[in-house]
């Protein structure tokens, strides 16, 4: 399986012919590296409505004819915009060829084109063997803390550039929490706003837990 960070907070999934699409935040992003005409991917996830995340998604789902999966009221909006979706709620797991995904709680908020979407969410993704948690924007939440007692989850990307999500500390207790093999930071830096230190969140996460610290640039992949 590979993952890559596309910046902000998307990234893609590939593992033989599943090619999954997170939150693809590419025109207009000051750091992505990747074109949202070179992504061709069998499902676009995105977990709220808000411009940079929602993003190119529309764009590729259109050219890909990948269905877009998101809750329910930001499915219902996307078809508008002529593309299919798949809309769902946090609860039970939907199944796929490659696996299941499960939307699970966010606290944030979420709307585009002033147009409420629904409940921001984070996605539980089962995929070749591994359980990956995608956290989407969300402040820490005790969520986190019971995802990890009933779930034994492989790999995370969380947030952690504050001011809209949690922030680096914040981000410190929820690998605590969630007890994970490897995780990687999203969501800092792409502004002055969003700024963070991490190596210092790194060194902090490797010297306190057992998990691991992977930090992306845009456009970097590794193997999982």
């Amino acid at each position: 399986m590979q993952i890559t960070f596309l910046g902000h907070s998307g990234f893609t999934i590939q593992d033989g012919k599943t090619n999954l699409l997170i939150d693809p935040w590419l025109s207009g992003n000051p750091l992505a590296q990747t074109k949202p005409e070179t992504l061709s991917p069998t499902l676009i996830l995105v977990s709220h409505g808000h411009a940079d995340h929602l993003g190119d998604a529309i764009e590729i789902a259109r050219n890909s004819r990948a269905k877009i999966l998101g809750v329910f009221e930001l499915a219902n909006f996307c078809p508008q915009k002529g593309v299919e979706t798949h809309g769902a709620k946090p609860g039970g797991k939907i199944k796929f060829d490659f696996g299941w995904v499960k939307l699970v709680p966010a606290i944030h908020s979420s709307s585009f084109e002033n147009q409420y979407t629904g409940a921001a969410v984070g996605f539980l993704i089962n995929i070749g063997g591994k359980l990956i948690y995608h956290a989407g924007d969300t402040s820490l939440t005790r969520e986190m803390k019971t995802l990890g007692e009933l779930y034994e989850i492989d790999l995370a990307m969380l947030p952690i550039g504050g001011h809209f999500t949690m922030d680096s500390e914040e981000a410190l207790t929820a690998v605590k929490w969630i007890k994970l093999k490897t995780v990687i930071p999203m969501h800092y830096n792409t502004f002055d706003l969003l700024a963070q230190d991490d190596l210092k969140l790194k060194q902090e996460i490797e010297s306190q837990t057992a998990t691991k610290c992977r930090l992306l640039s845009p456009g970097e992949a590794f193997g999982y």
